[in-house]
This record gives C-alpha cells, structure tokens and sequence, in this order.
C-alpha cells in the first residue's frame, strides 16, 4: 500500500495540527525537548539523579505492609527453652538494650482479671472452678495486646506453649499481616539446668538468688545484705524438675517443631493483596520466620550469640540511651540483684 506525502512532510503536518503541550516548569520543558523514551537514550538519562532504591519500593507497596529489607523488619519473638534455660534472664537483657517490649502472659491475664474487662471476667470465673484456662481465651489475652503493637518491637513471653496454641497465635498474626520473625530455641543440657536448680538459694522478700556452686552466700543459708535466712524454692527439686522436663518435652517440642518447618519450607508464591501491583512481587517477598538454636550452658556463653542476632536481623532497631536506662530500667550492671550476683540464675 502506497502512503501520500514524504515522512518529513506527515511529521511536519502533525505538529502543525497538535499544539504543542503546556510546560509546567523549565525542568519539564528541558525534558520535553528531548527524544522520546523509545528511542535508544536509556531512560535514567532524563533524571538528573538516581531515584533511591527505598523510594521505589515505598511507592510501589504503599498498600502493603510485607517488610523485605532487613531496616524495615520488626521483632516479634519467641523464645523456647526447657524450665530454667534463661528465657526470663535473657529476654531482661533485650530490653533493657533495646527498645523492645517483653510481652508477659501472666501479667496480661491478672491486669485484665483487676481491671474486671470481659476476658478477666470469664478467665477469673474458670481459674475459680479450678480449670485451665482454654487457648481461646488465653489467645484473646494476648491478642488484645498484641493488635496495638503494630509497628513496635516484642517478645511474647509464656504463650504459645501447645502447638495449638501457636496454630491459634499464627492464624491471628497472619490475618493483622503481623507474622512472627523471629524463633529462638535455648538448648542447655539437662544436667546443667538440674544442678543448678538444686544448688539454688532464693532470698524471698528481695528475689535475691545464690547458688552453692558457683556464687555461695558469704555465709552457708544466710543472705549478704539482711542477714535473713535464704530458702528454697518448691521446685527446685529433681523431682518436679523432671516432671517439668517431660511435660515441656511433651508439649512445647511440637511446636518447636512446627515453627522449623515455618523457617525451613522455601516461600513459593507472594501474599494475595487485592491492593497490590501486579509487578511488586518482584521487588517485595513475603518476610520469612528465622530460628535460630542457640547452645551454651550460661548465659553469660548465649547473651553475646543472641545479642548478635537481634544485630545482624534488624540493624536499625533502636538501642536504649543511657537516660533511658537510668530512669526507666536499670542498666545491666545494676540490674536486679539475682541477675548482677548470678547472672546464671535463670527465671
């Protein structure tokens, strides 16, 4: 087929009939003299400088809240370990270093049973009857909390101990888009955690803790400070203490389990956001639960391996000024007296 007119004359009978475009500003209109970006220009050539790699990624997920770089992710833990590993000593060492929250079931549950709120009511009127309070409620307990700590760092402390428990809590966390990032398991030997349970003295008005083994009292059963007499704790004995082994085994490994197979099973397909652009799932994945084990027998041997992780993880997690310390939480040289005396008794 045959075309009327020279290619020049059509260009030039085109601009003729289309005027040409308002230029807001002389940037734009440097811009709009240039050649059109098909042509073999490459397009980074009409900014003046790089566009930053975040502001892309802000734009493109504006609708989403999936974190994929390693500065943008928020803690929210999980720590596993067998009756008298270090959880409590070591979660105390968290926050008081970083700006983390320890998110206690125990005293979630009693604040709302004071506070007479719908779940303290119910709770109260099971744990009267002599009962356990069902995972249901201990979830909304939980949740309660958890759904205001959106964009905050916590480590949930006491819940999940059952594998449905932690079916529950997933479920919860997936539908908020909050899932869980991290899962640390304390593995102390048995032996370790027996002898020091049995060699373990409590002063009970100041919970200040001795051990014969390896930070005695100056005095055999008397404490340094008062001159009271130190006591035992109820189960600080092999007996219950293997109870307590067997029952964690029982319940609390599955769920250990479970949260492996979260950490080690490749993600093959991105979260379904009716929200989000086609294109995204090639910059954005969904973020990933990390485990990690850690071994040691004191906690003075896992501190510096755990405060490595939480480090490397989330880089830009925000550690406690030293004001901080001092009038909200004591610094760890002066932390609670069980903790600076024996930084090997465990909660």
């Amino acid at each position: 087929m045959k075309l009327s007119g020279s290619i020049p004359a059509r260009v030039q009978a085109l601009r003729v009939a289309r005027p040409p475009r308002a230029v807001a500003s002389p940037t734009l209109a440097r811009q709009a003299q240039l050649p059109s970006t098909s042509s073999s220009v490459p397009q980074r050539a009409f900014s003046s400088s790089p566009v930053p790699r975040r502001a892309v990624a802000s734009t493109l997920s504006g609708f989403s809240n999936v974190y994929d770089d390693r500065d943008e992710r928020v803690v929210r833990m999980l720590m596993f370990g067998k009756p008298g590993a270090g959880k409590g000593t070591l979660s105390a060492r968290l926050t008081k270093k970083y700006d983390i929250l320890s998110i206690s079931t125990g005293d979630l549950l009693r604040q709302h049973i004071n506070e007479g709120t719908a779940i303290g009511k119910q709770a109260e009127a099971i744990i009267a009857r002599g009962e356990l309070v069902p995972d249901e409620v201990m979830l909304k307990v939980v949740t309660s909390k958890l759904d205001s700590l959106q964009n905050k760092h916590w480590i949930l402390d006491g819940f999940p101990r059952t594998l449905n428990q932690g079916l529950l809590l997933d479920a919860h966390l997936k539908k908020q888009n909050t899932p869980l990032t991290l899962v640390v398991n304390l593995n102390v030997p048995d032996e370790v955690i027996l002898s020091r349970i049995t060699d373990r003295w409590i002063h009970t008005p100041s919970g200040r803790v001795y051990n014969t083994s390896y930070n005695p009292p100056r005095i055999a059963g008397i404490d340094d400070v008062t001159g009271d007499a130190l006591t035992k704790r109820p189960d600080d004995n092999p007996e219950i203490f293997g109870r307590r082994l067997e029952a964690f085994y029982k319940s609390t490994s599955p769920l250990l389990n479970h949260y492996t197979t979260q950490a080690t099973t490749p993600i093959t397909s991105p979260i379904n956001n009716p929200h989000q652009h086609p294109h995204q799932v090639l910059l954005h994945r969904p973020a990933k639960l990390s485990l990690r084990s850690i071994t040691g027998r004191t906690s003075d041997e896992i501190w510096p391996e755990l405060d490595y992780i939480i480090m490397s993880m989330f880089p830009s997690l925000r550690k406690r000024s030293d004001d901080t310390l001092t009038t909200q939480n004591q610094p760890l040289g002066t932390v609670s007296a069980e903790v600076l005396a024996n930084p090997l008794s465990f909660k």
